[in-house]
């Protein structure tokens, strides 16, 4: 006997149903996560937290770059770091989710370790220094 068509399993399949995909796509899935961080009756800033969170670290990251700039970057470094671990922590991140969770994690992750290792190699005096990127500079550049 054949195998069920139908996806749910019940039975012959709707007239103009198949399994493929169709040729062309009439719109997009919701990202894994991207429902609601809250439940519907919640105010809307509520639903939305973990990308509030993200926000309010970087505009906080932002203010505190006016007065110490390196410091500043290093907050706005973090809150994208902090993006990443909610990303990967919380089920229903809202609209911190924009692709599949394994990409956003990345992105953040890696958006929020590049802002805070070149904030902590800005010039004048910086606080960490690599000394391979020299001999990388002076091979590109030859």
């Amino acid at each position: 006997m054949d195998a069920d068509p139908t996806p749910g399993g019940g039975g012959a399949p709707e007239q103009g149903r198949t399994r493929r995909f169709p040729a062309f796509t009439r719109d997009t899935a919701r990202p894994e996560g991207g429902g609601r961080a809250a439940p519907g009756d919640a105010p809307a800033p509520a639903r939305q937290w973990p990308l509030l969170t993200v926000l309010l670290g970087t505009v906080a990251g932002l203010l505190v770059m006016l007065g110490e700039a390196r410091i500043g970057l290093l907050v706005v470094g973090a809150s994208l770091l902090a993006g990443a671990v909610l990303r990967r922590t919380v089920t229903s991140v809202g609209m911190l989710a924009v692709r599949s969770r394994f990409t956003d994690m990345l992105t953040y992750g890696l958006l929020g370790g590049l802002v805070v290792v070149l904030a902590l190699m800005a010039q004048p005096k910086p606080w960490l220094e690599l000394p391979f990127l020299e001999d990388v500079i002076r091979f590109a550049v030859r």
